[in-house]
């Protein structure tokens, strides 16, 4: 029998894996948020220490060089992403560790952790959608919105890879679709 200490919602960036991640913390007090580490900076709106760990890129090679991570990722040209294995190595089944992550590192995770993981894959309804709610977040040039639309392409291929995948059409929908996925692991024996 499996046990789930890690649980992971993975999606292309713009379908709404962060916003499913923080409604689950909501409903499930014993989750405990895994903060990634990342290069890339800040939003106006996040915190270090509490939306992600912003380290520089020489920083991001010493934690990959002296296996302090779980799984990471090129995501963009020069942003990296991962989890710390200390947000891991806390993780039990009574009290798993909730991650939101990139495809390629859910990937990574799902290999590396097997049956201790479960993954659900966020899907957006379309990519006319994505790209729609991308412009709307306005945290990205043209540049980047097209980099980040192929790289949605290229992950959409791994959404039957994970344990559950979710289409965020109408988001409260897709939210009591992941709690009720999550309770059933979380009961599960």
């Amino acid at each position: 029998m499996a046990c789930h200490r890690i649980i992971a919602v993975t999606a292309p960036s713009g379908a709404g894996k962060t916003t499913v991640a923080r409604r689950l913390l909501a409903q499930f007090p014993q989750l405990r948020f895994s903060v990634s580490a990342t290069t890339r900076p800040p939003r106006r709106t996040e915190t270090h220490g509490k939306d992600y760990f912003f380290v520089s890129r020489q920083e991001f090679e010493r934690l990959i060089h002296e296996d302090h991570l779980a799984e990471f990722e090129e995501v963009y040209p020069g942003t990296f992403y991962g989890t710390l294995r200390a947000e891991i190595a806390q993780a039990s089944k009574a009290e798993p560790v909730l991650l939101d992550i990139d495809v390629k590192g859910a990937l990574r995770l799902k290999k590396d952790y097997q049956d201790e993981a479960f993954v659900i894959f966020i899907k957006p309804p379309n990519m006319n959608a994505l790209k729609e709610r991308l412009r709307k977040r306005a945290t990205e040039s043209s540049r980047t919105l097209q980099v980040r639309l192929r790289r949605a392409a290229e992950e959409m291929q791994h959404a039957n890879t994970f344990d559950a995948a979710i289409v965020n059409h109408d988001l409260d929908a897709a939210v009591a679709r992941a709690v009720a996925l999550i309770r059933h692991v979380l009961d599960a024996p």
